[in-house]
């Protein structure tokens, strides 16, 4: 089942005096924090960013509407600001990370299954996917449109064409289909 509520950044310490914050995102970048409403902590309270500024690497500076000042801040530090799935517009062939991690990975033409997917890294101009083959191997594909043929979220699995060379017979495959 599909979580509602998904991860969209968590709150790490105020800057400055005004209220301000610091954010680790776990999201695609700052401008998905003030695209819609987001939920602060497990309590889901309804929160409005008024402002999020881009710093290095994951982090982004933010600013919550009523809180102005660092005693309000505070207190905010740890707390996870949530987004919810209903409201977020995704273009087509784009997928929220928490749908896909775990989905197993399906050869589109043999069948074999190598494994189920750990996770993504989003550190460059393509995402790159990571395998957790049966035999505890790291397996890593490029989600380019040559090798990701079909993520199939409802379906639950996920086809590959691996370019040649990519996986081999030592790949760890778990060889059910």
């Amino acid at each position: 089942m599909k979580k509602r509520h998904l991860e969209a950044a968590r709150i790490t310490k105020p800057v400055g005096l005004r209220g301000e914050m610091r954010a680790q995102l776990y999201c695609d970048g700052c401008e998905m924090l003030t695209g819609f409403g987001l939920y602060l902590g497990k309590e889901l309270k309804p929160v409005e960013i008024t402002a999020a500024v881009p710093l290095k690497n994951d982090m982004c500076r933010i600013r919550i509407k009523g809180i102005d000042t660092i005693e309000e801040a505070q207190p905010l530090t740890g707390k996870i600001l949530y987004l919810d799935r209903e409201e977020a517009q995704l273009p087509p062939d784009t997928w929220f990370i928490a749908d896909i991690i775990g989905l197993p990975v399906y050869d589109i033409d043999s069948g074999v299954r190598y494994g189920v997917i750990n996770d993504v890294i989003q550190n460059g101009p393509t995402d790159v996917y990571s395998v957790k083959a049966q035999n505890g191997r790291e397996l890593l594909f490029p989600a380019i449109p040559e090798v990701l043929i079909n993520v199939d979220i409802e379906g639950e699995k996920i086809l590959i064409r691996p370019l040649e060379g990519l996986f081999d017979e030592e790949s760890g495959s778990d060889n059910e289909n």
